[in-house]
């Protein structure tokens, strides 16, 4: 049950301010930040994380937009963690998700506009979508160095 996901904030989100905000969320939901770093990835990289989606036609967006700025990685743990991260950041298309969501609070297109303006669908944030996915991404973005191990305060009510 405890899990690990990875969190991106991307580079609109970073552009905005957005970083602190959307940290403190994930922290006050009991998730644990167990690495995070600030970079400023390449075509390739990019190319790498997203290829689950190379064959969809949203694939060249996706890439160019994730290379236009620096984003923040970060790696969460915690109860549930790949389920409870896609809660607090909300459906991939802003204009459906929630109110008090990330997207839903800091983004507002709707993923068909995104298409049509070639925009790359600018919704802040990305979140692993699943455990083998999360466990994948958690490698390609940082090595073991990178992640650490400590006791929070939450967990003496977790477990």
């Amino acid at each position: 049950m405890i899990e690990k996901s990875l969190v991106i904030v991307k580079p609109d989100g970073v552009e905005r301010g957005l970083i602190g905000e959307i940290l403190k969320r994930f922290e006050n939901a009991g998730l644990k930040i167990i690495g995070m770093k600030m970079v400023w990835i390449d075509r390739k990289f990019a190319e790498k994380h997203y290829k689950a989606h190379k064959t969809k036609p949203f694939f060249k967006e996706l890439v160019e937009f994730i290379t236009e700025g620096p984003v923040v990685a970060f790696a969460v743990e915690g109860v549930h963690a790949v389920d409870n991260v896609r809660r607090l950041v909300g459906d991939t298309s802003p204009h459906e998700a929630a109110p008090g969501t990330i997207r839903g609070d800091f983004a507002h297109i709707s993923m068909a506009y995104a298409s049509k303006k070639k925009s790359g669908g600018k919704n802040v944030i990305h979140a692993s979508g699943n455990k083998k996915e999360a466990d994948a991404e958690i490698k390609l973005w940082f090595n073991k160095d990178e992640l650490h191990s400590y006791t929070t305060v939450h967990e003496k009510h977790v477990f």
